[in-house]
């Protein structure tokens, strides 16, 4: 692969990593499997690896990804929640266990742990009273759900005895048990209410309501696995576990110390079966390096530990009657479409749906309407059809065939040349799609519109008040105080938010417009080229191409954007409203010029600055971050617990190390 070839395909992968990231965690609705997902990460992490002058700090590959909703008040975590690294076969454990002996040199034990599949939680503790409850979110901080956890009666709000530490943080998984989950699905269908997926996708919704008292009905559950920071003072992650249990913490009596992989092999094998006799939804067993000081030595990378690895169980797979399909619109017009199954048990849940992703898979599983079909679950939210089995097919069967219009405007569909998808392009006029833009909008990484969120954008959709992105800026107070849920607090809020999102550099405002393939780095590229939306939009696809990163695709979509009067209008609306669409040169994204030719990789933890915070140093002085170590890189900023593999490239191809210190003397 030649390098123009690269460019193109690790700016598609990004784009589509970035729109998977955005229906998982946003919509809550993912298209494709965990698998999947994680073959498509692995594929941009080598591109990366192999091609390091396409780096890029806003890649999906340094995204632990998000679970945020606006509408609760934000905290920073002390300590990064990261994602972990999954496994799929006794092979891949094996190449992991290698490198941990390598890296090493010495004994070490396992505890192996079921992970439990709900939403994660970060609890602290001062002086025995807890103090507060933060969701994942994008790993670096997240929503301040602590009224929602106290809710939960498994979760000890005041801890036992005396022997705890002053101040105290810990982290587990808030799970919904399955006959829950099955009670709050009966009670949805009865409501003519959308069911929810499994128990993980109802654990996250509930902890996202804003009102506790109806959390409390939901009876969910919390289990614990991991004390950040070491309050407790042990040698051993398996001590400070059994210390968490003692002080009225729920930890999993099935956890299990291993001396080897032979015994890591054991407890996977017992628990490939005997996991569908608990009360819960598991999809793995997390392995940990045991020691605390092993772990240290280990470190970390960008967006998981090294000493930590989640071995995903093998898919399900059970017989069932296709009843029929359905389609849905996402913000983009992609129209997906799903099969409706007569309800099977696999894997522990109901299962009425399953993903057909697109036209391409319906016709390679020749499916036909009543065909008994094999599903598939494994980590899946939405399992999916392996097969057909023909030899039951009806010899009268009619084959399931794509829609030709959309279901939601009826406008025809299209498809572009190279992809797989069918998209509605009636952008402007497509009720999802409409709600999907305003969502992204005002989002975080957008225009950051705070007491916003999607049932609230659906409110206001319902009830004609917003149907564009600029209809936005012309609510009045009078308007939003009636609506259900909202009151005069919220209002002022929404309000005070939309005045202050006024104040949105242009960059991310040409994210927040939602131009199909333009995310957050690409929008960024564009803005520091063109200066201002009327050059952008007036701008040649030939000249677009010149600019960093931006290939033939991105141009054309571009192009396209600025040549629908609809959207001009948009862009017209929010210039009135005072939105920026130029880039201030009292702003200027360049401070200086004093790293200019640098390229400085990151790795370790810092006392005075963040990573994110010293990268944004790093380009705002000419210089380059990159992820990996090359005979290029010109430096590696080194802090506390920087990983051993790195060190010791950069030792044999004798790339200087400088401290946090070393750095911000290089830039005063």
């Amino acid at each position: 692969m030649d390098r123009e070839e690269a460019a193109k395909k690790i700016a598609d992968l990004r784009a589509t990593l970035e729109e998977h990231n955005y229906r998982y965690y946003v919509l809550s609705s993912p298209v494709i499997s965990d698998y999947a997902y994680d073959l498509l990460m692995k594929e941009l992490e080598q591109l990366e690896k192999e091609f390091p002058e396409f780096d890029d700090p806003a890649s999906p590959t340094r995204r632990v990804g998000s679970d945020r909703n606006e509408e609760f008040v934000q905290v920073k975590h002390r300590y990064p929640m990261l994602s972990l690294a999954n496994v799929y076969s006794a092979e891949e454990l094996l190449d992991f266990d290698q490198r941990i002996r390598k890296d090493l040199e010495a004994d070490f034990q396992y505890v192996c742990e079921l992970k439990f599949d709900g939403t994660s939680i970060s609890l602290t503790y001062k002086n025995g009273l807890m103090e507060k409850a933060v969701t994942r979110g994008d790993g670096e901080s997240g929503d301040d759900v602590t009224a929602n956890v106290k809710t939960i009666a498994s979760i000890p709000l005041r801890l036992r005895g005396d022997h705890y530490p002053e101040d105290f943080e810990i982290r587990g998984e808030i799970v919904m048990p399955f006959r829950v989950f099955e009670e709050l699905n009966r009670q949805r269908e009865e409501n003519g209410e959308p069911l929810f997926a499994n128990p993980r996708n109802a654990a996250s919704g509930t902890l996202k309501l804003l009102n506790s008292s109806e959390v409390a009905k939901r009876k969910l559950d919390a289990w614990f696995y991991m004390t950040p920071g070491n309050p407790l003072g042990n040698q051993t992650h398996w001590d400070n576990l059994q210390e968490a249990a003692k002080v009225g913490f729920k930890v999993s009596k099935n956890i299990r110390l291993c001396n080897g992989l032979e015994e890591v092999l054991e407890y996977l094998h017992h628990w490939e079966t005997a996991r569908f006799d608990l009360p819960v939804a598991t999809d793995g067993v997390v392995i940990k390096v045991n020691s605390l000081k092993q772990q240290e030595i280990l470190g970390f990378t960008a967006k998981s530990p090294r000493w930590a690895v989640a071995y995903k169980f093998k898919a399900e797979q059970a017989s069932t009657t296709l009843l029929s399909v359905s389609y849905q619109v996402g913000r983009t017009g992609a129209v997906t479409p799903v099969a409706n199954l007569e309800p099977v048990l696999l894997a522990g849940t109901r299962v009425k749906r399953a993903s057909l992703h697109n036209a391409d898979i319906i016709a390679s599983l020749d499916l036909h309407e009543g065909d008994t079909v094999l599903v598939e679950k494994g980590g899946e939210i939405i399992p999916k059809i392996v097969e057909a089995d023909t030899s039951l097919r009806h010899p009268l069967a009619q084959p399931v065939r794509f829609i030709t219009k959309c279901p939601e405007c009826q406008t025809p569909l299209v498809r572009l040349e190279g992809e797989a998808a069918f998209y509605c392009p009636n952008d402007t006029g497509c009720p999802p799609q409409i709600k999907g833009k305003i969502e992204h909008f005002i989002s975080r990484k957008a225009m950051n519109i705070d007491g916003l969120g999607s049932e609230t954008v659906d409110l206001l959709y319902q009830n004609g008040l917003v149907r564009q992105v600029a209809d936005l800026y012309q609510l009045k107070k009078e308007q939003l105080t009636p609506l259900e849920r909202m009151g005069e607090k919220s209002a002022e809020r929404i309000l005070k938010s939309l005045e202050d999102s006024r104040k949105v550099p242009f960059s991310r405002v040409l994210f927040a417009l939602g131009i199909r393939y333009v995310g957050e780095t690409v929008a960024k590229n564009l803005a520091a080229a063109v200066g201002n939306i009327d050059r952008l939009g007036q701008m040649p696809q030939e000249e677009l191409t010149t600019i960093n990163e931006i290939g033939d695709k991105i141009a054309e979509s571009v192009k396209e954007y600025f040549q629908n009067p609809a959207h001009l209008e948009i862009i017209a609306r929010l210039k009135d409203a005072g939105i920026c669409f130029e880039t201030e040169t009292t702003d200027a994204e360049l401070k200086s010029d004093k790293l200019a030719g640098l390229s400085i990789v990151i790795s370790g933890t810092f006392a005075k600055h963040s990573r994110d915070e010293l990268k944004v140093m790093i380009e705002v002085n000419g210089g380059k971050n990159v992820s990996s170590i090359s005979k290029n890189t010109s430096y590696i900023l080194a802090g506390e617990n920087m990983g051993p593999s790195k060190l010791d490239k950069a030792r044999s191809l004798k790339i200087p190390l400088i401290s946090e210190d070393d750095f911000l003397k290089m830039i005063e």
